[in-house]
């Protein structure tokens, strides 16, 4: 890109969005894009992808052209853009013919700077005639993972959207994701025709997060502990794997006193589309979702991710935990796994009517999440590490802030593997246990399995500790559970050197869980802003006043100021106009739309 390119974009970013400088590879992007390059971009979430296509799009000639998948999100990305003076609409189902008419008038004169468009939408032949009878300054592929067969979020119509660069060869594609391993990256750039262009890989690293895996319990106590302890009056997501859970779990907290909501596919849109906005719009919301919610949401100050089941993929744990602290402020990613976890997603893969290939695949991703969950190690160097990244122990994750303590487990998974082989391996979790344990139950009486050699050789450990050696067991690859033979345990080729002896087991030592108590601590990594007692009560004030401006323009309060600026602001203590022009995140139309209400706001408290 020229260097007068080059200013003309730094000016935009000034004076349009209010920052006063790019941030990482920002600057390189939007250059290569600007001046007519493909580009795939790989950046976490809260990194500023939408900036990387929203400049280039504005220093074209034409029309830049977004591909999303989240209808339900457009109005709120048109209304933020908007908000900063930029020229955004869309087209989606949710419009009358009219609307969609007045739109396409805008695409072909020429009249918007973006038009946000779903990959349905797009591939109509009204849709592309359309866009090649306007001038089209870029096409930017939002959530391109989505294109991926073997990831966590595929989307069938995005293999289609190749058609972009057979039919319009000359107009420049930007794919953006924030969670992508190598070989996702690799499908994305082959099924997009991207092969020849940039790639632009960003750290993957939150440090504001802070990761946490307890053992589970009581899973629902456990989270009302956590949220209790650490994030009450916070906003946050709640994971579920089955709808039913999502409506009970969002019952549970609301019973508690824990203002939450339930979101998934199951429910009416209506419904549906009412607990989003209000998470969006209003403060202090948990929301308890499947994995159907979350995706292109922007709300900035969710402060945790809770998950009470095991995700299928460390792809989809990043992305998932990736919607806390998108501000910048401390965050926490907590989830409660245990035995049950690993044998449902198991089953779930076994049970699947997909191919063996599709299985495999699942399988190794599987089997990389349970590694996380069992490190011995820093959760964020194993995180990063499968994404390719090297880091080092970060200090802020709860296997650095308390070392699990691991030990030689050869004998106790020998006897394990004993049991399990001397009940003919015919037996669930339970049975077994219980004869390990020398429990004298009915079942155990009526097969006269208390009178094998292995009965009562684990009386030594509590259940609890026998469920996490064989939790550890089931992810090690030593044990599996067949499902179609009522979940009976089965030894694996894999524990046959372990019974021999020839191959040595270090498992984490069972530790009880403890309830958590509240603590005021910020994770490391996350230096907050100081605010004097003076700039507290002007945030304060600003944070009500920002209410007040979002339910007016009914749009969600980050719309209108994200609480890092109105920090900036509250430390800066403008006077005057000219005082908070140059608050990061303060553009031209912001200063015009609000200056003169946040100065005289400031000014009564001064």
């Amino acid at each position: 890109m020229s260097d007068q390119n080059n200013s003309q974009a730094l000016q935009i970013l000034q004076t349009i969005f209010g920052y006063p400088s790019f941030r990482g590879q920002q600057a390189e992007i939007v250059g290569h894009v600007a001046g007519g390059g493909d580009a795939l971009v790989l950046m976490p979430t809260g990194g500023g992808k939408s900036l990387c296509y929203q400049i280039p799009a504005m220093l074209r000639e034409g029309v830049g052209v977004v591909v999303s998948p989240l209808i339900a999100l457009m109005q709120d990305q048109v209304d933020a853009l908007a908000e900063v003076g930029v020229r955004a609409a869309f087209l989606n189902s949710t419009q009358t013919y009219e609307e969609s008419s007045q739109i396409e008038r805008r695409v072909r004169s020429g009249d918007l700077d973006l038009v946000y468009v779903a990959p349905e939408r797009l591939l109509t032949p009204r849709c592309l005639d359309l866009l090649e009878a306007s001038k089209i300054a870029l096409f930017a592929i939002d959530e391109a993972h989505c294109v991926s067969q073997w990831g966590h979020d595929f989307r069938p119509e995005y293999i289609k959207l190749s058609i972009l660069h057979e039919r319009f060869p000359n107009v420049p594609r930007i794919a953006l994701t924030a969670t992508a391993d190598h070989q996702t990256r690799e499908e994305i750039a082959l099924r997009l025709q991207l092969q020849d262009g940039a790639k632009f890989v960003s750290s993957f690293d939150r440090p504001n997060i802070r990761y946490q895996i307890v053992e589970k319990a009581n899973g629902r106590k456990q989270l009302l502990d956590f949220i209790q302890a650490e994030h009450l009056g916070d906003a946050g997501i709640v994971y579920c794997l089955s709808r039913k859970k999502v409506e009970e779990t969002a019952e549970f907290l609301t019973q508690q006193g824990i203002s939450a909501l339930p979101y998934h596919a199951g429910m009416e849109y209506a419904k549906r589309s009412k607990n989003q906005g209000r998470f969006l719009r209003e403060e202090g919301i948990v929301m308890v979702a499947t994995i159907a919610f979350g995706m292109g949401i922007d709300k900035p100050d969710v402060r945790f991710v809770a998950h009470l089941d095991l995700p299928k993929s460390i792809e989809g744990y990043y992305q998932e935990t990736g919607r806390a602290g998108r501000d910048g402020g401390p965050a926490n990613a907590w989830m409660a796994y245990g035995l049950q976890d690993v044998v449902q997603q198991r089953r779930m893969i076994d049970e699947s009517e997909a191919g063996e290939t599709f299985k495999r695949v699942q399988s190794v991703k599987l089997d990389a999440m349970l590694g996380l969950c069992e490190t011995l190690t820093c959760r964020r160097e194993r995180l990063l590490d499968y994404f390719g990244e090297k880091s080092t122990r970060c200090g802020n994750c709860d296997t650095c802030m308390s070392p699990p303590v691991s030990f030689d487990a050869t004998v106790v998974v020998q006897k394990l593997l004993s049991t399990i082989y001397r009940v003919d391996q015919r037996f669930g979790a339970m049975h077994v246990l219980d004869v390990l344990r020398g429990i004298d139950s009915d079942k155990v009486k009526q097969w006269h399995h208390d009178a094998l050699s292995t009965f009562g050789i684990g009386s030594d450990r509590s259940e609890q500790e026998w469920r996490a050696i064989l939790r550890q067991s089931i992810a090690l690859g030593l044990v599996s559970v067949d499902h179609e033979a009522y979940s009976a345990l089965k030894l694996t080729d894999a524990a046959k050197p372990v019974l021999r002896g020839a191959l040595q087991v270090q498992l984490r030592e069972y530790q009880k869980p403890i309830k958590q108590k509240r603590t005021s601590s910020k994770p490391k990594g996350y230096v907050e802003s100081d605010l004097s007692s003076i700039e507290q009560v002007i945030f304060d004030k600003l944070r009500w006043w920002r209410v007040e401006t979002a339910r007016k323009h009914n749009v969600p309060a980050y719309v209108i100021f994200h609480d890092a600026t109105m920090r900036e602001i509250a430390k800066a203590r403008p006077g005057s106009l000219a005082d908070l022009r140059g608050v990061s995140g303060v553009g031209e139309k912001k200063l015009e739309t609000y200056g003169a209400e946040i100065v005289e706001l400031i000014g009564g408290v001064l």
